[in-house]
């Protein structure tokens, strides 16, 4: 992979929504395309409850949507609440931050996903993230780059993971040496390996935290194990783990990707709270240390980013299972609440100079290819 810096340094404000609906995450950086110059701010507002229910809606007519039908009326009004709770989080942002859109050459917005399946041998892919791009970029009055997994997956890609090729950047500035493993840990867990000759391979390792937010959710009022206190009073069942393990995923060899949705609650129906959340947890440590072993070069570290970091039982779950050491963001210098959003920034910015997003060892695409759209403001 190149390091070669292009003459033109780009400032540009990523933003990022996960599965667990909890927030807007917003980052500025100023990058090349190939390497992180620097960093500017960072922060995040979270979601309502009304646009949460919004999204919501839209996720649960997305599990029933088949291919032959129009598309749900649901998502045009989530592509709209997304696009408001954007600008809404952006303007205040940059008020508090003192950024001024025209100091921003671009924006990057991933937007919200409500779908995303796999392609399989019988059908192709689809991936579905909501948001009115043409709004952010009109309200904002700065260009917006948008759509980033659609081509992959028209190409035969997974469309996921995304970010290997900003964690590649973030491994470089850090002066890390590879083989290092860049662990995501958001509703499903993705991981990084930056191998020693720079190259990428990537892969969904598994669920991560959305099993176990869907768990809670559907049991009470909470919508996380916070901080890991039901796993911790809880018993991890062994044979139910084992029957989850079984599933052919994890069989198979990257580039794989996978939807929170595709694996069930069911096992866990007959346990506890605090026993199904001590399986599900115990689940998703099982899944990395499986990605861990799948990787073609052992990674001297693995580099934990995304939510899940947050959760005390899982990261020791992690650590006790991966057979090499793992650190957190913040033990290298990262901001591992900010990582997605300075990511999209990052392919925002190799979207606009036509840099490749995605390679045949993170998505499975043919070759090296760029993605993504590009709306200016005032566009029609």
């Amino acid at each position: 992979m190149t390091t070669t810096s292009s003459t033109k340094t780009l400032r540009v404000l990523g933003f990022m929504t996960g599965t667990s609906l909890d927030a807007v995450d917003m980052a500025v950086i100023e990058t090349d395309g190939e390497n992180i110059i620097s960093f500017g701010p960072a922060g995040e507002m979270k979601l309502d409850a009304e646009t949460r229910a919004i999204i919501e809606d839209a996720i649960e007519d997305a599990l029933d949507w088949e291919r032959d039908e129009e598309e749900p009326d649901s998502f045009e009004d989530a592509r709209m609440a997304v696009a408001d709770a954007h600008l809404a989080a952006a303007l205040s942002f940059m008020a508090v931050n003192g950024v001024k859109a025209s100091a921003l050459d671009l924006i990057g917005v991933h937007g919200q996903t409500v779908l995303h399946e796999a392609p399989t041998p019988d059908l192709p892919g689809r991936t579905v993230q909501l948001i009115d791009a043409l709004s952010v970029a009109e309200g904002l009055g700065v260009r917006t780059a948008h759509d980033f997994r659609s081509a992959d997956v028209a190409a035969g890609g997974q469309g996921a993971p995304l970010a290997p090729v900003y964690h590649a950047a973030l491994v470089r500035k850090s002066g890390l040496s590879g083989p290092v493993a860049v662990l995501n840990l958001g509703g499903v867990g993705n991981i990084t390996l930056v191998r020693a000759d720079g190259g990428l391979e990537a892969f969904d390792t598994g669920p991560a935290n959305g099993m176990v937010d869907l768990l809670v959710q559907s049991r009470g009022k909470k919508r996380m194990d916070e901080g890991g206190k039901l796993a911790a009073a809880g018993t991890v069942d062994q044979p139910v783990l084992a029957a989850y393990l079984a599933h052919p995923y994890f069989a198979a060899t990257g580039p794989k990707s996978l939807d929170r949705f595709d694996f069930s609650l069911d096992p866990v129906a007959g346990l506890s709270l605090e026993d199904a959340a001590a399986t599900l947890t115990a689940f998703a440590a099982e899944a990395v240390a499986l990605g861990v072993a799948r990787c073609s070069e052992k990674p001297t570290k693995v580099v934990v980013c995304g939510g899940g970091r947050h959760n005390p039982v899982l990261l020791a779950a992690i650590r006790e299972r991966a057979g090499v050491p793992v650190t957190t963001a913040e033990d290298e210098g990262w901001r591992g609440d900010s990582i997605e959003a300075e990511a999209f920034a990052f392919l925002a910015a190799r979207c606009l100079l036509g840099l490749p997003i995605s390679f045949p060892d993170t998505t499975g695409v043919p070759e090296p290819m760029t993605g993504g759209r590009i709306v200016e403001p005032g566009e029609q």
